[in-house]
């Protein structure tokens, strides 16, 4: 089994429209909802893939209630912890003349510290069935900012590779705590390091205690500095459509590649090629299905040996 945490979990709406006209009234010609939140999206693609998955987290109040129906229609077990407050919202707003996607985020419910304390017991419990664990996108207010970093050492003591994908203070603190790897865009690891160079970056991430690091580099593939060498996977052409969730789904590529024994190189094709055919999805948490048999015929692998240096 495969468990992945999302504490801010959303309900995800997606608007489309011919184009999006600012400070005016835009015509939506077509919604869609889906259970959302990073974590949400990675679970439903390992579903998809054939992955037994586990998702926790939080929900509560109507949004979370609608969350939960629709993830029931997935294949992905909930095991989300209920909260008193109201789950949050997040819409994408896709312009279909320009494929450029608006996306607003709610804030999400305050946690209380004895929802808190619910939510670690039930983690720790489905810990003893996981393979793999992936700690997944932004806290809620009255969580800890330091809970990616807790919930990183209950897992490797009960033995279970992590995957952090998080960004700001909570990856800081959570590299600090040594997960398996972790998985930052390009803007997450300069924002942590001060660098704009993806490859240094990653090489400094890495030193800050993850022991392997991949980088989404958007349309230029993605990036894996481990304690082994150094690969990137580069797409055959730029793939248009709606970007929101590809990062999620190359999460996904990479837990599943980690749960299945790959070697690097299968495991960043797997993620490049899911990331590319999540912007051809209609909405997070799906891909095309022809676009990612496609590519993982074609996806390029590029490596450096020397790059990484030793484990510490």
């Amino acid at each position: 089994m495969i468990l992945t945490v999302t504490l801010n979990a959303a309900l995800d709406i997606t608007y489309r429209v011919p184009r999006l006209h600012p400070h005016t009234t835009n015509r939506v010609t077509e919604v869609s909802e889906r259970p959302g939140g990073k974590g949400l999206n990675v679970a439903r693609v390992l579903a998809a893939l054939g992955h037994r998955t586990v998702a926790t987290g939080f929900a509560g109040g109507g949004t979370g209630t609608a969350l939960r129906a629709l993830l029931a229609e997935t294949g992905v077990t909930d095991a989300l912890v209920p909260v008193g407050g109201t789950t949050r919202r997040t819409v994408a707003v896709v312009d279909a003349a320009g494929g450029d996607t608006t996306q607003l985020n709610e804030p999400g419910p305050t946690v209380s510290p004895a929802e808190w304390d619910t939510f670690l017991g039930a983690y720790r419990e489905l810990l003893g069935e996981a393979q793999a664990v992936a700690l997944c996108g932004s806290l809620p207010p009255g969580v800890p900012v330091d809970v990616y970093a807790r919930l990183t050492r209950a897992a490797r003591s009960a033995g279970v590779p992590v995957l952090l994908d998080t960004s700001g203070e909570p990856l800081r603190r959570g590299l600090a705590a040594r997960p398996d790897l972790a998985k930052p865009n390009a803007d997450e690891l300069a924002a942590l390091t001060g660098s704009t160079e993806p490859l240094r970056a990653a090489r400094d991430a890495r030193r800050r205690g993850a022991h392997a690091v991949a980088a989404s580099l958007g349309p230029a593939g993605m990036l894996a500095v481990t304690a082994d060498g150094t690969w990137q996977a580069t797409p055959p052409r730029r793939i248009a459509g709606n970007p929101t969730g590809a990062g999620d789904s190359a999460v996904a590529g990479l837990l599943s590649g980690l749960v299945e024994g790959l070697p690097w190189p299968d495991r960043l094709t797997r993620a490049v090629a899911l990331s590319a055919a999540t912007v051809r999805a209609p909405a997070a948490g799906e891909f095309d299905t022809a676009t990612y048999e496609e590519l993982l015929a074609r996806v390029v692998v590029t490596s450096d040996h020397s790059a990484a240096g030793p484990d510490r």
